[in-house]
């Protein structure tokens, strides 16, 4: 389908090379080739005779250093190859071709139109290939596969909120994956402007990529495998830091829990009932008429000694943040803006000024440095009393009433000095505003790992703050949406990602909240949140048999931390998702691209919850290898479908066989207690291999060296199995404790059980097929042996 008014590219005229860079003039523009890396390309093109200055919001890394290129020539193609990537260039016309190393074709321009221009903005046509599967996309809607859909990158405030077929929604990466067996790419475009990815939806072959403004600006990955893929995106759009601990725990929030006495009713029912929890949040109406940075005195007469108070509890205070700040000529925030120029405004000057809670507010240009350093500061009103976190809300920015909700397109930003319009900008406010935020926390405590969440944001954000999708509702097609959506989003580079447990609007039912708390606690962030005006939505309000069913699960959650805590750390050097698609791991099987209703946690975990109301049982694909249940011990071997009894305190997970997992006891809050025991939980099977990631869990000392990791390998002979714990490794040396080994899988008591070949005693437990040891953790290398004969 051709879009009226399309100016092709058209002919290659001329081109020349400069070291890794290709520059050629066309019929109908300039096109520029950069080779980054062996398995990195990026693809700039433009109408005009020059390009625009090149910068971005996204990425972070511009010191690639020189890649070995060989050029070649014929009458129709320039071949580019790195010895990863093979890059053919047809000049007339212009289209590119990229193939892998061994000649296998990875992607392409589609024949027919390729990349141009309509009224000088970006279009780009490409060709899908008969088994291509595109995933990725962020936020979005629908199933893991984005293939037969369409989708606008516009960051959105869904009001009054999003159906299951919204879009777009708050937040925008405009990056995918292209996946075959044995194949599979990645194309981030980095461009700011409002787009759009037709993934086959017009035309089934053809993906179309179109811009509102700026230049064809993309980044072209070769895998093979998606954590290849991942890996190089990050290191390009930059990588998690590591949170602190606590924000692993559960987060308990309302719009909104006040006066502060219904704050420490929370607390003191979370505490009493056993149900472990880190976090309570504090929603708009902790503020005094809605003014960020100033607290209501009446609800909150003494916000430091709530917070001090919790804090003994082993609570932390997050308090939200909007970007609308109230026009108050009384309001020392909007009198310092306004006299220092670092509000929006309109093209006449005049400063713009929307609607929100506050009422007539007006909002803080991100995009001058000036200004984030002016709203970091600001955040003293909060740290000084003792919050731990913040919320960044309606941060897309959302205005009431405005047009598509939202700031008008022709309000002018500073935009690093080049003074450009909202329509370029609007997609990166919520990135910039979280980037602030965090800027601002480092500043004012230099020694602690901030954590922040935002609801609107762009690619790289996954550098500032933790994301969730924004107001859901208690309907059971979000209980299922969530996993998609979030597997989506850590496909896009951001690994700390949510939804609201439970849903935001409308009334939870109890078994609704039992299914959501199962899912809920295996999603890298675990947050309960509801609206103003429904049911109370704590794991008491549903009844004894739910609140017990919360329990046990936030008892896992916790008991997994030393596990979880590790995923994070992997995720802040790889860029992996902590929640990931089966098709992550298991990209060379097709059954996996049409599953987005069961996914791994981490290597070890598949977790299939269940989404259906009434449903108590579930069909369940296990890939390739040994699978065990969890809970029953049952052994599966894949590829293979189940159907999994599934009553409503069940919820179904399996242990891929090999699997080290060490795990904790049961905690209250995440610094309850020094670990001890540290329990591994290892099963039989198959090999494997884990590296244990430690620090202290809040400050910035991990930077200097303060960590400590171990391996641990298990394998399996004939005759014996062989455990071996590595030495320790780092600066940091955790508190005295025990090291507890259980070994899922011996139906038998072993021979023997010999550490570092001396006998140990063991116990057997051959109904549940456990072995179990202990010793104490002395940081030194160890040798356990058991002899089967």
């Amino acid at each position: 389908m051709n879009v009226a008014g399309f100016v092709p590219i058209g002919n290659v005229v001329h081109w020349d090379q400069h070291g890794g860079q290709i520059d050629l003039s066309c019929s109908n523009g300039h096109v520029r080739i950069y080779v980054l890396a062996p398995d990195l390309i990026r693809v700039r093109a433009t109408p005009g005779a020059d390009f625009g200055p090149d910068e971005s919001w996204a990425v972070i890394r511009h010191d690639w250093p020189a890649t070995p290129v060989s050029i070649g020539e014929t009458n129709r193609t320039i071949i580019l190859s790195t010895g990863k990537l093979r890059l053919e260039i047809g000049k007339q016309p212009l289209r590119l071709r990229f193939y892998d190393a061994r000649g296998e074709l990875l992607a392409a321009d589609e024949t027919r139109r390729g990349m141009g221009w309509q009224d000088g903005a970006p279009i780009a046509y490409f060709t899908l290939l008969d088994d291509e599967h595109i995933l990725g996309l962020g936020e979005k809607v629908g199933p893991l596969d984005k293939r037969g859909h369409k989708w606008e990158m516009w960051n959105t405030d869904a009001h009054p909120r999003h159906l299951p077929t919204t879009d777009p929604l708050y937040e925008s990466f405009p990056f995918y994956l292209g996946l075959r067996p044995g194949l599979g790419y990645a194309r981030f475009f980095d461009n700011t402007w409002r787009s759009h990815f037709d993934v086959g939806y017009s035309e089934p072959d053809v993906l179309r990529y179109d811009a509102a403004g700026g230049e064809l600006n993309y980044y072209f990955i070769y895998g093979p495998t998606p954590a290849t893929i991942l890996s190089r995106y990050t290191e390009l759009t930059g990588r998690m830091p590591l949170p602190p601990r606590w924000a692993l725990g559960h987060q308990q929030c309302r719009w909104s829990y006040y006066p502060e006495s219904r704050v420490r009713e929370i607390a003191e029912g979370l505490r009493s009932r056993k149900l472990p929890t880190d976090v309570i949040y504090l929603d708009i109406d902790y503020m005094d008429g809605y003014r960020v940075f100033t607290w209501d005195k009446e609800r909150f007469p003494d916000p430091a000694q709530l917070a001090a108070d919790l804090r003994e509890q082993g609570f932390r205070l997050v308090t939200i943040i909007d970007p609308g700040v109230k026009v108050d000529e009384k309001y020392p925030v909007y009198k310092e803006g306004v006299e220092k120029g670092y509000f929006c405004r309109k093209p006449d000057g005049k400063l713009f000024v929307g609607p929100v809670w506050p009422g007539d507010a007006v909002f803080p240009d991100f995009t001058h440095p000036d200004v984030r350093r002016w709203w970091g500061d600001l955040h003293r009103a909060l740290t000084d009393v003792g919050i731990a976190g913040v919320w960044d809300d309606m941060n897309e920015p959302s205005v009431f009433g405005g047009v598509n909700w939202t700031m008008d397109e022709d309000v002018v930003h500073y935009d690093n000095g080049h003074e450009t319009s909202h329509s370029k900008s609007h997609n990166v406010y919520g990135l910039l505003m979280a980037r602030a935020t965090r800027e601002g926390l480092e500043r004012l405590r230099p020694n602690e790992r901030p954590f922040i969440l935002t609801r609107a944001a762009y690619a790289g954000v996954q550098r500032y703050a933790a994301v969730w999708m924004g107001d859901n509702s208690s309907w059971w097609e979000h209980l299922w949406l969530a996993m998609p959506m979030c597997m989506s989003v850590g496909l896009a580079g951001q690994p700390f990602v949510g939804v609201d447990i439970g849903g935001f609007s409308d009334d939870c039912t109890p078994e609704l909240y039992a299914r959501w708390i199962q899912l809920g606690i295996f999603t890298p962030l675990a947050r309960t949140h509801s609206a103003l005006d429904t049911r109370d939505q704590e794991p008491w309000a549903f009844g004894p048999e739910v609140e017990r069913i919360a329990r046990k699960y936030l008892e896992l959650r916790y008991r997994l931390l030393p596990y979880t805590y590790t995923l994070f750390w992997e995720a802040s050097q790889t860029g992996a998702p902590i929640m990931r698609p089966l098709a992550y791991a298991y990209p060379d099987d097709p059954v996996t691209y049409e599953l987005s209703d069961e996914f791994l946690w981490g290597d070890a975990f598949l977790v299939a919850p269940v989404y259906q109301e009434k449903a108590r049982h579930r069909a369940i694909y296990l890939p390739s290898g040994r699978w065990i249940d969890y809970w029953t011990g049952e052994v599966h071997d894949g590829p293979t479908w189940i159907v999994r009894k599934a009553p409503l305190d069940t919820l179904p997970l399996y242990v891929q066989a090999g699997s080290i997992i060490p795990t904790g006891p049961v905690m209250q809050y995440t610094d309850e207690k020094p670990l001890d025991p540290l329990t591994l939980d290892v099963y039989g099977g198959a090999a494997g291999r884990f590296v244990l990631y430690e620090d202290d869990g809040l400050t910035m000392a991990y930077r200097d060296g303060m960590w400590a990791t171990v391996e641990i390998t298990y394998e399996e002979g004939d005759k014996s199995a062989v455990l071996t714990i590595g030495e320790r490794r780092g600066k940091y040396a955790p508190p005295q404790r025990r090291i507890i080994v259980r070994l899922h899988g011996w139906t038998a008591e072993p021979a023997s059980v010999t550490l570092d070949g001396q006998l140990v005693e063991a116990t057997c437990d051959a109904a549940a097929g456990i072995v179990s040891f202990d010793w104490q953790d002395d940081g030194h290398e160890h040798k356990v042996v058991l002899a089967t004969s």
